[in-house]
């Protein structure tokens, strides 16, 4: 058992409790999450909002925080969706440095590039973050990263880990990127064929898990190998590719937000239409962690066990490179 004594926010989720479950066996893990879950390591009902969590910090002497709690799922209370994604941020930010934490690490998301038409065909991490004001979720991580930004000049002790994770896939996936795909057929709104790129979510947790062993700090894009299309994911799954006209879907989407019948609004359809197309050399030349999956094979692996279809990963991986996404310079390939 190390010295390590980590603390996991959002430690009842679904990657929160398998990370703990790992990190148990090498340190002292608790958590906190405000629903309560069996575990094999305790997770205390508490909210990340709650200015008692850096005394519970201090009583459990922690020195390693992994932040997970975060609101995914669209909403329209924008102001409780600020007040955990942010405001909650802040909370264990300040939280760390009262108590004296050596490490954070966190989870931001490449929502925080945001998804505009003249985003680079691949964006590093030292593409600038420009979100979304239109989604919750992108204009928040965008915000959590510039807060970060400032704690890491004016807290230089308590060292940074963030992670950038792209679509998060797996066996028994169920979001609202798995849903994407679960239905009748493939949306590709306005026919713009824009890329999605999938990191299989136990190497999300094997990122996170070697980072924090190896008290590693700096920004990472995580994300598998490659990518693929809506053309390219229709003809794997054997399900027809629809191209509706972007403001046709506007008009339904409007009508159903006004209607109270979705939480999608009209503007957020350029979640599909200009998706952030991340890449990992960062994360492989200078942290060295490798993912185990591609973005197609991640995929061949959440169609088999969430929907029940067969794919086979080597056949996505050949014809990814005709599939319309810019080709990768050499030393971009190198691991």
């Amino acid at each position: 058992m190390s010295e390590k004594r980590v603390l996991i926010t959002g430690a009842a989720g679904y990657v929160g409790r398998q990370l703990g479950e790992l990190l148990v066996n090498q340190m002292t893990v608790i958590g906190v999450d405000i629903v309560q879950r069996e575990a094999d390591f305790p997770i205390f009902q508490v909210d990340i909002c709650d200015p008692a969590l850096g005394e519970l910090m201090r009583a459990e002497r922690i020195t390693h925080v992994v932040h997970l709690a975060s609101v995914v799922a669209p909403g329209r209370d924008r102001n409780r969706l600020y007040r955990i994604d942010v405001e909650g941020t802040r909370n264990v930010l300040d939280a760390c440095v009262a108590a004296g934490v050596e490490h954070l690490t966190l989870t931001s998301s490449g929502a925080a590039y945001g998804y505009h038409a003249d985003n680079p065909a691949w964006l590093r991490e030292d593409d600038p973050l420009r979100g979304n004001p239109e989604f919750a979720y992108s204009d928040h991580k965008r915000l959590v990263e510039e807060m970060l930004a400032e704690y890491r000049e004016k807290h230089p002790r308590l060292k940074q880990l963030i992670f950038r994770p792209c679509s998060i896939i797996g066996a028994a996936t169920n979001t609202k990127i798995s849903e994407l795909f679960s239905g009748s057929s493939i949306l590709d709104p306005g026919g713009h064929n824009s890329p999605f790129v999938f990191i299989w979510d136990q190497d999300v947790i094997g990122a996170i898990e070697f980072g924090v062993s190896r008290n590693a700090s700096g920004i990472y894009n995580l994300a598998g190998d490659g990518a693929l299309t809506p053309e390219e994911i229709a003809r794997l799954l054997h399900k027809p590719l629809r191209r509706p006209p972007v403001w046709l879907l506007k008009t339904l989407l409007g009508i159903s937000y006004s209607l109270h019948l979705g939480e999608v609004q009209p503007a957020q359809l350029m979640f599909l239409q200009y998706r952030p197309v991340l890449l990992n050399t960062r994360l492989k030349n200078e942290l060295g962690y490798v993912p185990r999956k591609t973005s197609a094979e991640a995929f061949a692996y959440f169609a088999s066990g969430a929907l029940g279809i067969e794919v086979d990963p080597m056949q996505a991986q050949v014809t990814v490179a005709d599939a319309g996404i810019a080709p990768l310079a050499a030393e971009e390939q190198a691991v």
